[in-house]
């Protein structure tokens, strides 16, 4: 028996079934599979069946295989198709050999057809898709049987090759299946098999013009690729009957290590949606700016937005592989990218909110050089040249004219601050414009205060950042937050009607010189401000913030 690496702490009712298979000979080496169909971006609930699929095969010493299940070319692109590889890539798992695609099955997929029509187990319906529908029945009433269903096993294979060439229009027939129109199951009513679609596809250009339909492509590329544990989320759940009804009836694929089809519960995430179609939706209607877009809940939306690929890999851990649908806690997903940037992100400071404050007392055009760590729980990452000057940034937010109370730790006039880094100031009056804007604070400093408390004993417990205004960079900040206003926007017919309209804030500010050259490729911490990362779609400095430092939703 081939058992799991010894350092694999997760269990789960897929890693008994599969431990239960090794066991009993059933089988010898697992392979799984990721099967995206190509018609748009991945999002955080294919991370979770990423993750599984991938992370089960490797832990067992199986393979993995990424098969592109491309069966409706109408709706499917190769821009797709890249997006999709880049981003397993990216979540840092490599497929088994090639990408596959179920495009490479179709003449395999086309034999299959005929065999089960040969069998007398498929014809080819001319029911117009309202009469289909009206054949099927409804949940408490059976369906009836096709006109079309007696026709002669000659003749529908005749048919068929007619459909296969071109010789009816796009409608005007499928291939069905011919199981049960009384079944409880409604996948079950003679289900499609084949459509007409005339669309030049992606891979196999215009040789066909019949697609197979998912279900039925579905279940023959696992049996094809040798696939152990096909591991699917609960909606396909009633059509795992069809799953096994196909292999059941073909002579190639009905044997006993045949695939099987597992399914666990999907990843709804609060404040979003995973449904591929309502995120066209929003894309299409212009609600965001594209499927890359940082309020996305897709991967490459993520990305920019500054996850990491190990905080992904951690959640898709947290939430865990069960059989009961729920909506997960998007603070648990937040969690996991703090608790990684917490300790790889550089520190640095930038002013979102700027405000000037001058030091009256300090030197006029002097401008002093210091060292600041670049994490302070981790000296081997070194240190960063900050400036400090008589001139300086700091945010409006961390001053007031007058502190509301004694346990107000910013700057406010007559109250001392330590600047992070640098020296103690006191605020002793400010300037504001006609319309009584704030525009400058006048401070003073003390200059026996540079990494060491004052000398005569006196307590200064805030701590504000700063951007010394010389060396000032400018840039530009976006302020993300959750796209949807309810924690389920699935319970709404219409998604605009709960979107957030503050959703994102663009501010400009300053930031240190450090960051001129700032990667898109890593998050840093802005002290005080929280984690952010620099936009990869922008040239200019852009840096989107990915989340604060702590979780402030509720509060």
């Amino acid at each position: 028996m081939r058992s799991p690496n010894k350092d694999v702490k997760t269990t789960n009712f897929i890693r008994k079934i599969i431990n239960e298979d090794l066991s009993s000979g059933k089988h010898v080496v697992i392979k799984t599979r990721f099967p995206p169909e190509p018609n748009g971006y991945l999002h955080i609930g294919h991370a979770k069946s990423i993750c599984l699929n991938f992370t089960t095969a490797e832990d067992y010493d199986g393979s993995c295989n990424l098969r592109f299940d491309d069966t409706n070319p109408t709706k499917e692109d190769i821009e797709y198709v890249n997006s999709i590889k880049n981003d397993v890539k990216w979540l840092g798992f490599n497929w088994d050999g090639e990408v596959k695609f179920s495009s490479t099955y179709f003449d395999i997929f086309y034999k299959s057809a005929e065999e089960l029509i040969s069998k007398g187990l498929a014809y080819v319906c001319f029911l117009t898709n309202d009469e289909a529908r009206e054949y099927r029945g409804t949940l408490k009433v059976s369906g009836e049987n096709s006109p079309y269903r007696d026709t002669s096993i000659e003749e529908n294979l005749n048919l068929f090759k007619k459909m296969k060439i071109g010789g009816f229009k796009e409608g005007e027939c499928v291939l069905r299946a011919k199981i049960d129109m009384s079944s409880s199951f409604m996948c079950m009513r003679d289900p499609t098999l084949y459509r007409i679609r005339f669309a030049t596809h992606h891979q196999t250009n215009d040789e066909w013009c019949i697609y197979p339909m998912y279900d039925f492509a579905h279940c023959l590329g696992d049996a094809i690729e040798g696939i152990t544990h096909s591991l699917c989320t609960l909606e396909f759940q009633d059509n795992r009957r069809i799953y096994d009804w196909t292999l059941e009836n073909l002579d190639d694929f009905n044997n006993s290590d045949r695939p099987h089809q597992f399914e666990f519960s999907r990843l709804n995430l609060e404040y979003a949606t995973t449904s591929k179609r309502k995120l066209k939706l929003l894309v299409d209607n212009n609600h965001v700016n594209s499927w890359s877009d940082p309020r996305m809940p897709t991967i490459s939306g993520l990305r920019r937005r500054g996850y990491t690929a190990a905080s992904i890999r951690d959640f898709c851990e947290r939430i865990g592989v069960s059989k009961v649908n729920s909506l997960s806690d998007i603070t648990i997903l937040e969690s996991s990218i703090r608790d990684d940037l917490n300790n790889i992100a550089p520190r640095s400071m930038a002013v979102i909110n700027p405000i000037k404050l001058v030091i009256e007392n300090y030197p006029e055009g002097k401008i002093q050089s210091l060292k600041a760590p670049v994490h302070p729980q981790n000296k081997e990452m070194g240190t960063r040249e900050i400036f400090f000057s008589r001139e300086i940034y700091i945010d409006k937010e961390d001053f007031l004219e007058v502190a509301p109370n004694n346990k107000y730790k910013r700057l406010a006039i007559n109250k001392e601050v330590r600047l992070r880094n640098a020296y103690i100031i006191k605020a002793t009056r400010i300037e504001s414009d006609k319309d009584n804007n704030l525009q400058t604070v006048y401070c003073t400093y003390d200059s026996d205060t540079l990494g060491k408390n004052p000398s005569d004993g006196r307590k200064v417990k805030g701590v504000i950042h700063y951007v010394e205004s010389s060396k000032a960079i400018s840039a530009e900040f976006r302020i993300y937050d959750r796209l949807f206003l309810d924690s389920n926007p699935a319970t709404f017919d219409d998604l605009s009607s709960s979107i957030n309209p503050n959703s994102l804030e663009i501010r400009n500010g300053f930031i240190e010189p450090s960051l001129f050259n700032a990667s898109a490729e890593r998050a840093y911490q802005f002290e005080r401000e929280g984690y952010f990362c620099r936009d990869s779609e922008c040239d200019e400095l852009v840096f989107n913030k990915t989340v604060g430092l702590k979780d402030t939703w509720n509060q």
